[in-house]
């Protein structure tokens, strides 16, 4: 990805994290929203994943000494002029290096387009959700099967009809169409689903098996490894004399930022941004006054912040606001879900949403940018955090948009009490959660302001008030998330209770819209 400024950032002469004593396994990145949870499966099978854009020169690949490559998926056709292709001389540098290859989605479809088959739109529109495929067992992809059939997840228009010399069908969906495809001579891979989501039943054993029995890698990559990592880079980009703002939010990820560049030098600043919680503020300075014991300085930013909110109610044009007014650090899941458009870095990618803390830097930056947990994934951040020693306490709280309530607010922000009733209704759901022991099962839990209003009784009066909706995810890294199945006693009540201590409610929705095909905010 390309940076969002000019700001500088600590990179080998490569281009690539100075992180080098482990094998690497380069992910090229053809545009998937799925394209992070394949280097995230990686990782968890304890080997380093480097992230490159699908335009990447040969010059970077070879610079990055890859042991395996694997080509992501995308949102384009092989037919379409100007679609995403591997560099000029890549099939020859991993033939001459014995590079196994794996294509997914887009990358299988650009195997065989580019290697002598063809490709075709899908007849019937192609081939989408969770659906069974058929394997072939004796093959070299799925030599460790133990059944013939096994669901994965489809998201597919074009489909490979015809392929190069040399390559077999190892797996066909159950309409016919190949979805796996394999030349174990040149060690070339492609997977027409999507193992990387948990929705393919069996995807994280099949990228295992391409790793380490195909690829002969080494899972020595660890946690440990990525803290010396970070402390290498903020020690070269940070002089003997310089100094340090850390902009804290109260989340996991400022904080545990913040512990990495501990010392007289770093001065951290809490913004109270008119967006936070329930006496969220408060809270937060306490937690880090006698908790973490941080230098920190708060900033009352709210008046101005809602007065760059006032009259808007798109969603990007709300997050475009938030992002010209603060910078915060920026992970994974956000960088893929705001990619910039064609001609301002990645081209191949979609925009899904932006992101405060991706957009909206000043041009003129008159300060360095530190992004330490840039490509991290949440849980891997609280994995950073524990090392630090941070408190459990922050360590396992619930993720919070770096926009705050203004993503859970459908509409204009600043119109009449909705703030306020959206923080009260948060703090009454959050307040039940963790009374029925249920918060640290559930990823994140929050409750959204709808701009509607509804006819109810209440004390035998008409009344004609505010909706808002519930919602509680469960998931490992927020790139993909289920609805949480509360019991109906426990929905029962928690709607009761909303009702009852927020007189201007009266009508409670649950969100049961699983990520994909939502996502997990609304906004």
């Amino acid at each position: 990805m390309s940076a969002p400024s000019p700001a500088k950032r600590v990179r080998g002469e490569d281009g690539q994290s100075i992180f080098t004593r482990h094998a690497v396994c380069c992910v090229l990145d053809y545009g998937s929203q799925y394209t992070q949870l394949i280097a995230r499966r990686i990782r968890d099978s304890g080997v380093l994943s480097v992230l490159m854009p699908g335009d990447v020169t040969m010059e970077r690949i070879k610079g990055a000494q890859p042991k395996t490559i694997i080509l992501s998926g995308g949102p384009n056709s092989v037919h379409v002029e100007g679609a995403p292709r591997v560099p000029d001389g890549f099939w020859e540098y991993c033939a001459e290096n014995d590079i196994p290859v794996l294509g997914i989605c887009y990358g299988m479809q650009l195997i065989v387009h580019q290697l002598g088959g063809e490709v075709k739109t899908a007849d019937g529109g192609g081939e989408y959700g969770r659906m069974p495929m058929n394997v072939v067992r004796d093959s070299t992809l799925f030599s460790t099967e133990e059944q013939d059939s096994q669901l994965v997840w489809m998201s597919h228009g074009d489909e490979a009809v015809k392929l190069p010399d040399g390559f077999s069908v190892v797996a066909r969906s159950e309409q016919g169409a190949i979805v796996a495809i394999e030349h174990p001579k040149r060690r070339i891979f492609g997977l027409q689903y999507h193992p990387e989501v948990v929705h393919s039943e069996r995807g994280a054993e099949t990228i295992r098996h391409f790793l380490f029995d195909i690829a002969k890698m080494t899972g020595d990559w660890r946690m440990e490894d990525v803290l010396e990592e970070e402390m290498e880079k903020i020690r070269l980009q940070v002089g003997p004399t310089d100094h340090v703002i850390c902009a804290l939010s109260g989340g996991v990820d400022s904080t545990v930022a913040a512990t990495l560049v501990l010392g007289d030098r770093l001065h951290c600043v809490f913004v109270d941004n008119g967006l936070l919680r329930y006496k969220e503020a408060e809270r937060v300075m306490d937690t880090f006054n006698q908790h973490l014991h941080l230098p920190v300085c708060k900033v009352d930013d709210a008046d101005r912040m809602l007065g760059r909110l006032k009259g808007l109610s798109d969603p990007e044009a709300k997050r475009k606001a938030i992002g010209a007014e603060f910078i915060d650090g920026t992970l994974y899941p956000d960088v893929i879900e705001s990619c910039p458009p064609p001609g301002k870095g990645q081209k191949h990618s979609h925009t899904i949403k932006s992101h405060h803390n991706v957009g909206g830097l000043p041009e003129d930056l008159q300060f360095e940018l530190i992004e330490p947990l840039r490509e991290l994934f949440k849980d891997e951040v609280r994995s950073l955090g524990r090392l630090l020693g941070v408190p459990e306490q922050f360590i396992s709280r619930h993720p919070f948009p770096g926009p705050g309530l203004a993503v859970r607010i459908i509409g204009d922000v600043t119109e009449g009490d909705r703030l306020d009733v959206l923080r009260e209704v948060d703090e009454v759901f959050i307040n039940s959660i963790r009374e029925w022991g249920l918060y640290d099962k559930i990823w994140q839990a929050f409750a959204v302001f709808l701009p509607v209003r509804s006819v109810g009784v209440q004390g035998d009066q008409r009344t004609h008030s505010h909706v808002v909706a519930l919602r509680a995810v469960t998931s490992s890294d927020g790139m993909t998330a289920d609805w949480y199945p509360f019991q109906p006693d426990f929905l029962r009540y928690v709607s009761t209770k909303i009702c009852n201590t927020v007189r201007s409610v009266n009508r409670v929705v649950y969100d049961v819209t699983s990520k994909p095909p939502g996502t997990i905010e609304w906004e």
